[in-house]
């Protein structure tokens, strides 16, 4: 049995990623007014985050909403969870059941809004009988914001294997 268990928000900001340094954070109009005066570069950053003043949940002040994640195993219907009701019901759900040794992937839909967010990670803890058997962390990148649902596909994991002995 795997499960998502619940993480801290230091936890996630202590998770060093091997070989990965996030740039400096810069405000959406530090990036605009950067190299005001060369006209392919305003051309490209227009491309890149047009539309990032349209936002798509202006009620809500967060720059990373979580809208769904699915776990994508071979052979099987995609296991959606949507993420957009209240957490604390979610949590309380029956717990996700793979098969062990089963290969899957977790795949995480969400929108960016107002801000370039850099250095997005995915921490990700798998539990097995309440007992932590396995932890990542994953780099997902620097997303600028988009009306339009994101998403990040881990890479494939293999749900543990073998008994847990409790003495």
């Amino acid at each position: 049995m795997a499960e998502q268990a619940e993480v801290s928000q230091a936890e996630v900001e202590n998770e060093e990623i091997p070989g990965y340094k996030p740039p400096a954070e810069k405000s959406m109009e530090e990036i605009l007014k950067a190299d005001a005066e060369d006209e392919s570069l305003i051309k490209y950053k227009a491309t890149l985050l047009g539309g990032a003043e349209d936002v798509p949940f202006p009620e809500d002040p967060r720059q990373v909403i979580v809208n769904k994640l699915t776990i994508v195993v071979d052979g099987r219907p995609e296991i959606v969870i949507d993420l957009t009701g209240n957490l604390e019901v979610i949590k309380k759900q029956k717990p996700i059941v793979i098969k062990e040794g089963v290969s899957y992937k977790v795949k995480v839909y969400f929108y960016i809004q107002r801000e370039i967010v850099t250095g997005l990670k995915y921490l990700q803890k798998v539990h097995r009988k309440g007992i932590c058997v396995d932890k990542n962390s994953f780099m997902v990148g620097s997303y600028g914001p988009k009306m339009e649902l994101q998403s990040y596909t881990a890479p494939a994991e293999e749900a543990p294997t073998g008994n847990i002995n409790s003495a």
